[in-house]
C-alpha cells in the first residue's frame, strides 16, 4: 500500500501520460504540417520562378548542350515558318589589342543562368552577357597558352561552392574558376590550375606533346576528360583518361586505353607493341547517360596511325567506344568500330539517341548511343550492353599493301546504314568543274602517283591510293545531332580524299612520304573528285535508313556552284523543327527544316563558321542563335575574324 494509506490509482497514470504525449504529440504533428506546408509553398514559389527564368534545358549548359551530346534544344520559338527572319542582334570581338593576327577558333559558347561562356584563341576566357553580348569578366591563361579550341564545362556547384567553369588548355593544364566572377576557384589545384602532364602520363617523354582541344564533361562532382596526344611518333605521352574532383583537382579514377600489364585485354597487343605507345587517347568528348551512370569513352588509333607492322592485332582500346562505370571508371563494355587503323579513322562522334522497336505490344524505345568513325560508318549501339541494335557484319576489305611486315585487317565492321559519304575513287570520276581545275588536278595525279582506292584501301610505298574518307574524313571533327521527337539523326560528311604513299625511316619504320596530303587542286583548294564534296544527311535511327541527303555549301564562282563544301564541327536541332549548321568553308550560317532537309535561310558571315552554333531562350523570352566565326584551320587559308554573333527573331 503506498504511503499515506490510499491505493494508487493505477489507471489515472497512463491515461494522463497518454493525454501529454497526446498533446505534444499533436503539438508535433502541428509543428510538422507547418513545416511541410512551408517547405512545399516554398517550392512552389520557386518553381513558379524557376519557370519565369530559363531553365537549363532551355540554354546551352554544356559543350552538346546536354551529358549525351545530343545537340538538341526543345525551344520552339523559331520554325520553318519564321525562321528567314532571323537577324543578328549583337556581335562581340574576341581579339585582344595585342594580337597582330586573327586567330582560328571552333568553340562552341556555353550559356547557363544568363551568362556565355567563351573559350577564345587570344588565350582568353571571356563571360558575356548573353542577351546583349556585354562583357562581365575575363580570365587570361598563363603564358603563351590557350583554352582548349572547342569549349568548357560548367559545374553546377554545391551547398559550400558556387558554380565553376572548367576547361583545359592546349598545353596540358586543367583549370576552374568561379562562374560568376572568374576567379581561380578556391581550394582546386594551385590557384585553380592543375598541371596535368604528370610523369606517369608522360611515359618518360616530358617533351612529347599533350593537351587539351575538347570540353571536358562534368558528371556529379567529377571532371572527366581525355586529351591530344602527338600523331607521331610511336612512343609518348599516354592517352588516357582522368577523372578529377571538381573541388580539388585530385585524381579520382583513371582508364587507360592501352591496357597495361595484368589488366583485361592487355594481350590483344603482340609483343611489346604496347610500351610506351601513345595515342589511343580521347581526344573528342567523353559523353555520359548522366541517368545510368555510364561515361562513354570514344578511343582513337594508336600512333603513328598510319603505320601497323609494329602493332599487329586487335590494340585494344584503339578505334574503340568503351563504356564506364562513370563514378569508378571501371570498365563496362566495349566495341571496336573499326580494325587495325592504317588511316587515322578515329571515332570523332559519339551522341545518346532513342531507337523505336517494334515489340510484343507496341512500339518499344531502346536507349542507344551513336558512335562513328572517320570512316564514315554509323553504329547504334545498346547503351547499358554495348549490343548492336542493327545488324553489323564483318566485310572483306583490300588487304594488297607493299609495305613490309604490314598486315591489314581481313575484314571490317559495317551496319546496315550506307557510308555517309564518299569511300572509293576511280580516274573516271576526276572533277571537270572547269578547265583550269582540271589540269591542276591531273598534274597532280601524275607528280605523286596516284592511283584508284576502294574502301579501306591500305597505304603503299610505290604509289598513293586516292583513298576516301581521306585524314580529314567523312566524319572529322564533326557532330552529329539528334531530334527524338523525329528520330532523326543529323550529320554533315566531307568527301575529301588524301593520297597517301609511305617512305622508310632511319628506324626501320614507315611514315607518310610527302606528309598529310588532300586530293585537292592546291591553288582553288577545291576537291579532285566530281562533286558532290559536302552533303547533310538524316538517317533514321529506328531503321538505320538514310532519310534524305543535301548538299551542304555552294563553291563560289563555278558556273554550277551546288557542288557541296568540306565541313568541320556539326549541326543543333530544335523541336521547333529547324536544323542549324555552320561547318562549311563558304563562310554561311544555314537552317534546314529538319524533317525534309529543305534549306530555310542562310547568312553570309564574316568568316567561316568552324564551331559547332548554339541557341537558348534569354531572360527577355526570345530565343537566340549564336556562333563563333573566325574562319581558319581548313584549306590552308588563314583566320580571318575574330566575332561573336546572336541572331533572334524581330520584337
Amino acid at each position: 500500500m503506498p504511503e499515506g494509506g490510499k491505493p494508487a490509482n493505477l489507471w489515472k497514470r497512463p491515461i494522463r501520460g497518454w493525454v501529454k504525449g497526446w498533446a505534444k504529440g499533436w503539438q508535433g504533428i502541428m509543428i510538422r504540417t507547418a513545416t511541410i506546408f512551408t517547405t512545399l509553398l516554398a517550392l512552389l514559389l520557386a518553381g513558379a520562378a524557376g519557370r519565369a527564368a530559363a531553365q537549363p534545358s532551355q540554354e546551352w549548359p554544356a559543350y552538346g548542350h546536354d551529358p549525351g551530346e545530343t545537340r538538341h534544344s526543345p525551344l520552339t520559338q523559331i520554325t520553318p515558318a519564321n525562321v528567314a527572319r532571323l537577324a543578328p542582334v549583337w556581335t562581340f570581338h574576341m581579339r585582344t589589342p595585342e594580337a597582330k593576327n586573327f586567330q582560328a577558333s571552333q568553340n562552341t559558347p556555353l550559356v547557363v543562368d544568363g551568362i556565355m561562356v567563351v573559350s577564345t584563341p587570344y588565350g582568353r576566357l571571356v563571360a558575356l552577357e548573353a542577351d546583349t553580348g556585354k562583357q562581365l569578366w575575363a580570365y587570361q591563361v598563363r603564358g603563351n597558352d590557350s583554352p582548349a579550341a572547342r569549349g568548357a564545362a560548367w559545374w553546377p556547384g554545391d551547398a559550400s561552392h558556387g558554380p565553376r567553369i572548367v576547361f583545359g588548355t592546349r598545353q596540358g593544364l586543367m583549370i576552374a574558376l568561379e562562374a560568376r566572377t572568374g576567379a581561380p576557384a578556391r581550394g582546386f589545384g594551385v590557384d585553380g590550375v592543375v598541371d596535368m602532364k604528370t610523369p606517369d602520363v608522360m611515359q618518360g617523354y616530358p617533351a612529347a606533346f599533350y593537351g587539351f582541344t575538347a570540353a571536358p564533361t562534368i558528371f556529379r562532382d567529377l571532371v572527366i576528360t581525355g586529351s591530344r596526344t602527338q600523331e607521331t611518333p610511336q612512343k609518348g605521352a599516354s592517352g588516357r583518361v582522368r577523372a578529377l574532383d571538381v573541388r580539388t583537382g585530385k585524381e579520382v579514377w583513371q582508364f587507360d586505353g592501352v591496357p597495361q600489364p595484368g589488366a583485361r585485354f592487355h594481350d590483344t597487343w603482340e609483343g611489346e607493341s604496347w610500351v610506351k605507345r601513345s595515342g589511343v587517347n580521347v581526344w573528342t568528348s567523353v559523353i555520359l547517360d548522366a541517368e545510368r551512370g555510364i561515361a562513354y569513352l570514344p578511343f582513337s588509333a594508336p600512333t603513328f596511325d598510319q603505320y601497323g607492322a609494329d602493332r599487329k592485332g586487335e590494340s585494344l582500346f584503339s578505334n574503340s567506344l568503351v563504356a564506364v562505370n562513370a563514378a569508378t571508371g571501371q570498365y563496362l563494355w566495349h566495341f571496336q568500330a573499326l580494325r587495325h587503323d592504317l588511316w587515322d579513322y578515329d571515332l570523332p562522334l559519339t551522341t545518346l539517341v532513342e531507337v523505336k522497336k517494334d515489340g510484343p505490344k507496341g512500339k518499344i524505345s531502346i536507349p542507344a548511343v551513336a558512335v562513328m568513325s572517320k570512316a564514315s560508318l554509323l553504329f547504334l549501339l545498346d547503351r547499358v550492353t554495348g549490343k548492336p541494335i542493327h545488324d553489323v557484319r564483318q566485310v572483306p576489305v583490300p588487304t594488297d599493301t607493299d609495305v613490309p611486315g604490314e598486315a591489314p585487317a581481313p575484314t571490317q565492321p559495317m551496319s546496315v546504314t550506307p557510308p555517309l559519304g564518299r569511300t572509293s575513287f576511280a580516274m573516271s570520276e576526276l572533277a571537270n568543274v572547269s578547265p583550269a581545275h582540271r589540269a591542276a588536278c591531273e598534274k597532280l595525279v601524275k607528280d605523286m602517283t596516284i592511283v584508284d582506292a576502294k574502301f579501306f584501301a591500305p597505304p603503299r610505298v610505290n604509289s598513293a591510293p586516292a583513298r576516301f574518307p581521306g585524314n580529314w574524313g567523312g566524319i572529322d571533327w564533326s557532330h552529329g545531332a539528334f531530334d527524338p521527337t523525329r528520330g532523326l539523326y543529323i550529320v554533315n560528311s566531307t568527301d575529301m580524299g588524301s593520297q597517301q604513299s609511305m617512305r622508310k625511316m632511319p628506324d626501320g619504320t614507315y611514315n607518310m612520304r610527302n606528309g598529310y596530303t588532300w586530293f585537292r587542286d592546291p591553288d582553288s583548294k577545291m576537291p579532285c573528285q566530281t562533286p558532290p564534296w559536302g552533303s547533310l544527311y538524316a538517317v533514321n535511327v529506328d531503321s538505320g535508313a538514310i532519310a534524305w541527303r543535301v548538299n551542304l555549301g555552294v563553291s563560289d564562282g563555278l558556273a554550277d556552284p551546288d557542288t557541296g563544301r568540306p565541313s568541320m564541327r556539326g549541326p543543333i536541332t530544335t523541336a521547333g523543327g529547324v536544323t542549324f549548321i555552320g561547318a562549311t568553308d563558304d563562310k554561311r550560317l544555314r537552317a534546314f527544316e529538319t524533317a525534309t532537309g529543305k534549306q530555310l535561310w542562310e547568312f553570309r558571315l564574316p568568316a567561316s563558321l568552324y564551331g559547332t552554333p548554339l541557341t537558348w531562350r534569354g531572360k527577355d523570352g526570345r530565343q537566340y542563335v549564336a556562333a563563333v566565326t573566325t574562319g581558319g584551320f581548313w584549306a590552308d587559308i588563314p583566320a580571318s575574324a575574330d566575332t561573336v554573333m546572336a541572331f533572334a527573331l524581330p520584337d
